[in-house]
C-alpha cells in the first residue's frame, strides 16, 4: 500500500489553510509552518485589553461556487457573519475561517523558513525553529517576494515570481474609551488614507473599547514605508481626525507595516507547481486581491500537487 505523501505548507493564511485542508482531506500527511505564532496571515487579529483589531483584511465576499459553499458552511457554524452590505467577516475574529480550515492539521508557529534543501528524494526546511522532518513536497503559500528565495534554494526560479506584484500598506490601530461617531466602513478619496473601519461595529466583537483600523493608500504607504512606527501613527491619526472630525485622544495606538498588502499585478494563473522538483507556490498574488482568490489558489495548487504525487 502506498504511504501518504508528506507535504509541508509554508504559510498559515487563507491560501495555505485552503491547500492544507484539501491535501489532508485527500489523504496526504500535512504540516504547516509560519513565521508568526498566530493564524490568518493578512486575516490576522491583534488583541489588546478591552478590544481587538482586524488590522489586515476587513471583510470578504464570495463570487465562485466553491468559496460560496464554504462561506455557507462557516455561517452555519457561526464562524462567519454578515457585517455591512454583503461584506462578511470572521467571528469572533477575522481568522476564524482560517482556523476552521486548518482544524487538527499540525501548525509549527514561529518558524521562519529560509529555504529548502534536498535530502534523498525529499526536502528539508531550513530556518530558525524548524525540525528535521523530510517532506515529499513543499508548497509556499506566502507573498511571492518571500516565496522566491525559498523556491530558488531548491533549484527552481519560476518567472511567475519575478516582478512587483504587491503594493504596501501602512495601518494604524486606534482605540477609544468613549463612543465616536464614524461609519462602519468608510472609503475616502484622499492622498493619505484609503479607508477607515470601525471594528467594534462588526458582529461578534466584544470589548469596552471602540477599536478603529485606518489603512493608508498605496502611494502614501510607499513614500513613508521606512519611517518610524510612532511617526506613521501620528500622521495617520492626524489625518483620521481631519477626515472624521473625531477629536478624542485614543487610549491605545499602534502602527503596522504591511510590505505585501494589496495585489496590484496578479500572475494570472491559479498557482505554480513543478512536478519534477515537487515544489509549488500559491496565494492571492496569483489571481486577485481578494480572500476568495487566496482560497481558490490554495485549492488549485493542492489538486495539482496531489494528482502528481
Amino acid at each position: 500500500m502506498k504511504s501518504a505523501p508528506r507535504i509541508a505548507v509554508i504559510g498559515a493564511g487563507m491560501a495555505g489553510a485552503a491547500a492544507a485542508r484539501l491535501l489532508a482531506d485527500s489523504g496526504a500527511s500535512v504540516a504547516i509552518f509560519d513565521k508568526s505564532r498566530g493564524l490568518g496571515g493578512r486575516m490576522a487579529t491583534r488583541r489588546i485589553e478591552g478590544g481587538a483589531f482586524d488590522h489586515g483584511a476587513q471583510y470578504f465576499r464570495a463570487q465562485g461556487a466553491r468559496f460560496a459553499a464554504r462561506l455557507a458552511e462557516w455561517r452555519e457554524a457561526g464562524l462567519v457573519e454578515e457585517w455591512e452590505q454583503g461584506r462578511f467577516v470572521g467571528a469572533p475574529a477575522m481568522n476564524a475561517p482560517v482556523k476552521a480550515l486548518i482544524g487538527d492539521i499540525p501548525v509549527h508557529g514561529g518558524v521562519a523558513v529560509a529555504g529548502v534543501e534536498k535530502d534523498g528524494v525529499g526536502w528539508r526546511l531550513r530556518g530558525e525553529g524548524g525540525d528535521d522532518e523530510v517532506f515529499d513536497a513543499v508548497l509556499s503559500a506566502i507573498p511571492s517576494p518571500q516565496a522566491a528565495p525559498i523556491l530558488a534554494s531548491g533549484g527552481w526560479e519560476p518567472s511567475g515570481l519575478a516582478g512587483e506584484r504587491y503594493a504596501p500598506c501602512l495601518a494604524a490601530m486606534l482605540a477609544f474609551d468613549t463612543p465616536i461617531e464614524i461609519d462602519p466602513f468608510l472609503t475616502v478619496e484622499d492622498e493619505t488614507i484609503a479607508w477607515i473601519a470601525d471594528n467594534g461595529s462588526k458582529p461578534g466583537r466584544e470589548g469596552a473599547l471602540e477599536c478603529v483600523v485606518v489603512h493608508a493608500g498605496a502611494d502614501w504607504s510607499r513614500a513613508h514605508l521606512e519611517e518610524e512606527p510612532d511617526e506613521i501613527l501620528a500622521m495617520l491619526f492626524m489625518r483620521f481626525a481631519g477626515l472624521t472630525g473625531v477629536m478624542a485622544e485614543p487610549v491605545h495606538g499602534a502602527a503596522h507595516r504591511w510590505r505585501y498588502a494589496f495585489v496590484d499585478n496578479p500572475l494570472g494563473e491559479t498557482h505554480l507547481w513543478n512536478a519534477q522538483r515537487r515544489l509549488g507556490a500559491c496565494g492571492d498574488w496569483c489571481l486577485a486581491p481578494r480572500v476568495e482568490a487566496a482560497f481558490d489558489s490554495g485549492e488549485a495548487a493542492a489538486r495539482a500537487m496531489f494528482a502528481s504525487l
